[in-house]
């Protein structure tokens, strides 16, 4: 049993101790400059931002970027049983139409609440 995870965790460790390793030398022999304040300001196309520290996303920046993970998932699911589609059957076609119109049902409910709108 130990035998077929040997490789996965002589990976492991490898991957670590490499990681280790090149965290201690840049310690070592990396640049040390200090940073001005002019160094840590962000940049944005050469204006200064505008972003300050207590500044919050809406929840609308995170409903649509959940929508597109959401739909981004679909296609993943969807790619595999569009390329066998024969192999799989009527079945598969039944749950993928399923799946779509829930996928639409909750768009369109998002899309009807406003959470789409940019404020």
């Amino acid at each position: 049993m130990l035998r077929t995870y040997l490789p996965a965790v002589v990976f492991l460790l490898l991957g670590g101790a490499i990681g280790v390793t090149f965290s201690i030398l840049n310690m070592f022999a990396g640049p040390r400059r200090a940073a001005n304040r002019s160094q840590e300001a962000p940049y944005e196309s050469g204006m200064p931002s505008m972003v300050r520290r207590g500044f919050r996303f809406g929840i609308s920046f995170y409903l649509v970027a959940m929508l597109f993970i959401l739909f981004d998932i679909e296609v993943i699911f969807l790619f595999p049983i569009a390329v066998e589609l024969r192999a799989f059957g009527t079945f598969a076609l039944s749950e993928t139409i399923v799946f779509v119109v829930l996928l639409m049902i909750a768009f369109v409910y998002v899309w009807r609440r406003g959470a789409l709108e940019w404020k």
